[in-house]
């Protein structure tokens, strides 16, 4: 822990992607930056970088590259002529590799915060009033105050729990503990089938858990174009996944070294007997005790700050950001770039950021990734459209490297060809969509995209041929 200072130009509560960047663009603009958060890892040091990357994507990505490995060793190496025998999976050696990645990844962050001398407190962190913040040591040391004319709150969000399912971490866990378990469950059940609950289905299916998701509502993905969530619960059910939808659980518990799940859904009441349960079903804004009373910081009924259009909150000098406010949705991304924005707003440069374009990206494999609208809405408020649609199974560089599931769909304005949203299912869909945005920031139309030329035999083509598609012009669609 830093040495307490008394007073600063910018105070940071929380260093998840939103917290941790602002502190370092606010002292790249030469503010004195103290930043604030109390992630303790599994060894009882301080590991920055919030969910995101201790128990969230990065620690997610890291298992499912593991997991995606011996998958492939176990069933897909025979049709590249290789025979491999005796395989054998450590998975405590698999997580200390995930975890190894996320100190690498904490570590980095601290290496930034020194260089750019930010004073980094190892504690919990509260708002006192429009000016003070005190730190409460995660040692026990006494607690301190901090002052600084400008607060940001960024102290992101935490699991929803289910009263249906309460956590105890040994048979019912939270997503947390399901990326750090050390035995492979033989039947394992998720409660969500949402971006983290696939996530977590996609892991333990391929280190080879029978996986079944229990999903409330009706229907799959519904946030995502119904033809790419279509495609992907084809995809994921061709896989092994169990999805059951409009199954709602109404108990969860232990009995006799297994986990009795009762649920509903539109045919009855069911059963299942698991090894393990996680529960999945969203996330909440961690804003519980951020602040003291008199500090009149204005919350909603669910736990979200209300900001403005600057991320002010309702206490002069004080910001909330990422997964603390309803702008924008819950994304690691989201929470970077309103750290950036608001630590160049209180150094009196002002670069809004555009939220119609704020990518998706759920890291399944195959990837899912959006950006823009989605076919459903567009049809809701009676825009007419045009589409393009070009599947991986004609590029030839999927052909050649057995990443053939999925499809790419651009949707165009009818009249003016402005393309309004991109959607994509496939190998590598996270780094596909960064060009789509690039387009849609710069106002591209569907033409635009066809006459761009891309590097040929790539995964990227598939861009290039659905543009193409809007015209009926796609080259490599028999």
């Amino acid at each position: 822990m830093s040495k307490p200072e008394s007073t600063y130009d910018v105070i940071v509560v929380g260093a998840g992607p939103a917290g941790y960047v602002a502190a370092i663009r606010a002292a790249q603009l030469g503010l004195k930056t103290a930043c604030v958060d109390h992630w303790t890892n599994i060894n009882g040091d301080p590991s920055l970088g919030g969910t995101y990357i201790n128990a969230g994507c990065v620690s997610s990505m890291a298992l499912l590259e593991s997991a995606k490995i011996y998958d492939l060793m176990r069933h897909g190496l025979a049709d590249h002529g290789i025979s491999v025998e005796n395989i054998k999976l450590d998975l405590p050696k698999m997580i200390d590799r995930k975890n190894e990645k996320i100190a690498r990844l904490s570590r980095q962050i601290l290496n930034v915060f020194a260089e750019k001398k930010i004073n980094y407190y190892h504690g919990q962190g509260k708002l006192l009033n429009a000016d003070q913040v005190s730190v409460t040591p995660a040692d026990g040391a006494k607690p301190i105050k901090l002052n600084a004319p400008n607060i940001i709150l960024a102290t992101g969000s935490t699991s929803i729990d289910l009263p249906c399912a309460p956590i105890d971490n040994e048979f019912i866990v939270d997503t947390t503990y399901a990326l750090n378990m050390t035995s492979i469950p033989k039947r394992l059940g998720i409660i969500g089938s949402g971006v983290i609950g696939l996530e977590l289905a996609g892991i333990w299916n391929r280190l080879g858990s029978e996986v079944i998701l229990l999903e409330a509502q009706e229907s799959f993905l519904p946030n995502v174009d119904h033809q790419i969530a279509a495609e992907a619960y084809k995809i994921y059910s061709n896989q092994g996944l169990d999805l059951r939808l409009g199954a709602r659980v109404t108990s969860a518990k232990k009995n006799n070294n297994k986990v009795v799940v009762d649920y509903q859904n539109p045919e009855g009441s069911h059963t299942l007997r698991l090894d393990k349960l996680i529960v999945a079903t969203g996330r909440k804004p961690n804003s519980e005790n951020i602040a003291a009373p008199e500090a009149e910081l204005l919350l909603d009924e669910n736990g979200y700050i209300h900001v403005d259009e600057n991320c002010c909150t309702t206490v002069p000098g004080v910001y909330a950001i990422g997964d603390l406010t309803l702008l924008g949705p819950m994304l690691a991304h989201k929470g970077l770039e309103e750290g950036v924005f608001v630590a160049e707003h209180i150094a009196n440069q002002h670069n809004p950021i555009n939220y119609n374009i704020m990518p998706s990206v759920i890291y399944t494999d195959p990837e899912i990734a959006w950006v823009g609208q989605t076919e459903q809405a567009l049809q809701a408020i009676g825009q007419k459209y045009r589409t393009g649609t070009f599947t991986l199974k004609s590029n030839g560089r999927a052909e050649s490297i057995d990443k053939t599931e999925g499809l790419v769909k651009i949707i165009t304005h009818a009249e003016t060809d402005l393309i309004l949203g991109i959607h994509i299912i496939g190998a590598n869909a996270s780094e596909l969509i960064a060009e789509a945005v690039l387009a849609m920031e710069f106002s591209a139309s569907g033409e635009d995209l066809a006459r761009t030329i891309h590097a040929h035999p790539t995964i990227s083509e598939v861009l290039h041929e659905a543009a193409l598609a809007i015209e009926n012009r796609s080259l490599h669609l028999p």
